[in-house]
């Protein structure tokens, strides 16, 4: 009998080469919004809520990661994690549902019709990520999902506008991870365990990351990419980093 762990690293593969031989010309797409926005000054905000924001966030600054992706963070959005007390699951369970929401977090950031809007969300359905999609939409930018179409196509959506992530967006990335996410079931167990939406959107986000790199680099435009700390080099690396801060700065300031 094999391992629960090999079957679900088995499961996460799976899903990875689904999206790698089925996905290829959308993210190409996707890379070539974000290359046209950043070569033209302006930004590729990345939004998510949950777990969709931890995909959000490693769009930059991350080793590998190109100047020019900003993600928005929202604390109401990602603190879920303390379950319990402020700011927990509860709290955000309701938020996330609350349309209008994101409308206030659009005010907040200076969006220019030349930008670009980059999503992640399993389901694509809910309130917020929706208010955000719409929003994009209305001040002009290039809208990018990355969603599970299994999953949202099966389900309403949850706001006015009656649409999903995959409906609105100008390029859809399909993660493929079937409706409920976990993928592995045991005997004896209702519920299946082992999320693979996290890992594969993730993926999905540093893929476009590389590909607009590429894109940018064959139109004789070097980008801006974040370097690892880590190493010996570690002053070279910061030099080089705090150029990145410095060119984000940069376009923060034009606006």
């Amino acid at each position: 009998m094999g391992s629960i762990s090999s079957d679900y690293f088995g499961t996460v593969i799976e899903r990875l080469q689904k999206v790698a031989d089925t996905q290829g010309p959308a993210i190409e797409a996707a890379a070539e919004i974000c290359a046209e926005a950043i070569m033209n000054d302006k930004l590729v905000f990345t939004f998510g809520t949950g777990h969709g924001s931890f995909a959000a966030m490693e769009m930059f600054p991350r080793t590998g990661t190109v100047t020019g992706f900003r993600p928005i963070v929202e604390s109401t959005m990602i603190s879920f994690h303390r379950v319990l007390g402020d700011g927990g699951a509860r709290q955000y369970r309701f938020i996330h549902g609350r349309e209008g929401y994101g409308d206030a977090i659009l005010s907040s950031h200076q969006l220019d019709p030349g930008d670009a809007m980059l999503i992640f969300s399993h389901s694509g359905l809910n309130a917020v990520t929706l208010d955000i999609a719409v929003g994009a939409k209305a001040h002009g930018m290039k809208l990018i999902g990355v969603t599970s179409v299994p999953h949202s196509s099966s389900t309403p959506s949850r706001h006015s506008c009656g649409k999903r992530l995959f409906e609105l967006a100008d390029v859809v990335i399909d993660t493929g991870v079937p409706m409920g996410d976990a993928g592995i079931s045991i005997d004896g167990l209702k519920y299946r365990v082992g999320a693979t939406s996290t890992s594969i959107a993730i993926a999905v986000g540093q893929a476009i990351n590389a590909a607009t790199a590429e894109i940018m680099v064959k139109r004789g435009c070097e980008p801006f990419v974040m370097v690892s700390p880590n190493t010996a080099e570690k002053a070279e690396a910061d030099q080089q980093n705090d150029r990145n801060y410095a060119e984000l700065w940069r376009r923060l300031k034009m606006r």
